[in-house]
């Protein structure tokens, strides 16, 4: 029985040792599995750091034309005739919210209307007579700029019979006209007194004048010339226009804009121009220049296409019939000039209506505060 005790006891010892011994070798090969060092390129699993190339997502600064991608709203109002056709197409873009901006459109009878709207901030941009601008300009001390030329000579006499061929031929007669205290009158009074002929108004009357000019509204003096109750008057396209087409006794006899030319003055006659308010500009420099930019554009597609041009200056109340719009396009002399060629072109007029009547653009020449982005 001892001996039997005896060899379970050392074999009990035996096992016990083989136990401990076993687990030192694996420990010992556990060393190679201990690349535990490989298992830092858990490190590199850490690429979260390159993750955080989210700061590249930050390209909304770049996008921050953000504020030319969402637009801002801006009110636009043209006046009724040719000053205003060229807007048709960009109008006709804005409707279908294909502008930057969110145009608000208004087509408006006279100057007035305008002049009031860019004053007490109705209007943000304006297309106008281009003495009108400046008187404003003058009067608000600053607080209206120019910004381009749209439209340039537009008026012609008319004439029922066949006796008037040069200014000369105006002697003894009475011209009907629109456009008191603007354009038209300022232009007919310099061609008529250069040409040696003296004026009379209802507002200055001079006895044994040569010519008498009476001031009405061109729709008036327009129905009053196709009807056959007056003889001789002047009118802008598309109104002179819509009277050729309706009473075949009148002719046209006289292009202003020729007449201006020969006398020499070295500028051009130019009769519509857009106007800012300087405030608008001043806080949205970059909407003015989108503005342009679609204007441009706007008037390109009305010369090049005036079929559609015609339609739409219909559907939007800038002349009463497409037929008239559409053979009146070729005459409106549309136009754009921005920058410093705009000052170029408007400097050479303003002085000549300057020293035919101060008044005429507001007391003084404009200087170049006037000119927007003109440098």
């Amino acid at each position: 029985m001892k001996k039997i005790l005896t060899l379970l006891l050392a074999l009990t010892l035996v096992l016990s040792l083989a136990a401990c011994g076993g687990s030192d070798t694996p420990d010992t090969q556990d060393t190679p599995e201990a690349p535990g060092t490989p298992d830092t390129p858990d490190t590199p699993d850490e690429p979260d750091t390159p993750d955080e190339p989210d700061t590249p997502d930050e390209p909304d600064t770049p996008d921050e034309p953000g504020t030319p991608v969402e637009g801002i709203d801006v009110s636009f109002a043209v006046l009724i005739g040719p000053t205003g056709v060229g807007a048709v197409d960009l109008w006709e873009a804005a409707d279908a919210g294909n502008t930057v901006d969110h145009y608000t459109i208004s087509a408006v009878a006279d100057n007035s209307q305008i002049q009031a709207g860019l004053i007490n901030g109705d209007y943000d941009i304006a297309a106008v007579a281009t003495n009108v601008a400046s008187a404003l300009y003058n009067k608000t001390e600053g607080q209206v700029k120019v910004i381009a030329i749209n439209t340039l000579g537009v008026l012609y006499i008319l004439e029922r019979g066949d006796t008037i061929h040069s200014v000369a031929d105006l002697a003894g007669k009475t011209i009907y006209s629109p456009g008191q205290g603007a354009n038209p009158e300022y232009a007919l009074k310099y061609i008529l007194t250069q040409n040696g002929l003296t004026v009379s108004t209802s507002a200055e009357e001079v006895e044994g004048a040569d010519v008498e000019i009476v001031f009405d509204d061109a729709s008036v003096i327009q129905t009053k010339m196709a009807s056959g109750e007056i003889d001789v008057c002047m009118l802008p396209v598309p109104a002179a226009t819509a009277v050729l087409i309706q009473n075949e006794d009148v002719r046209s006899a006289l292009d202003m804009t020729a007449e201006w030319d020969a006398l020499g003055t070295g500028g051009q006659l130019t009769m519509g121009c857009v106007a800012v308010r300087a405030q608008f500009a001043d806080e949205h420099p970059d909407a003015v220049k989108r503005f342009l930019e679609e204007y441009e554009k706007s008037i390109s597609s009305v010369k090049a296409d005036p079929d559609h041009a015609a339609q739409l200056c219909e559907q939007y109340g800038i002349v009463p019939k497409a037929a008239i719009a559409k053979r009146a396009i070729p005459d409106c002399s549309l136009t754009f000039i921005a920058g410093a060629e705009m000052r170029d072109t408007l400097e050479p007029y303003y002085q000549v209506l300057f020293d035919a009547n101060p008044a005429s653009i507001g007391g003084s020449m404009p200087d170049d505060g006037f000119y927007w982005n003109a440098q």
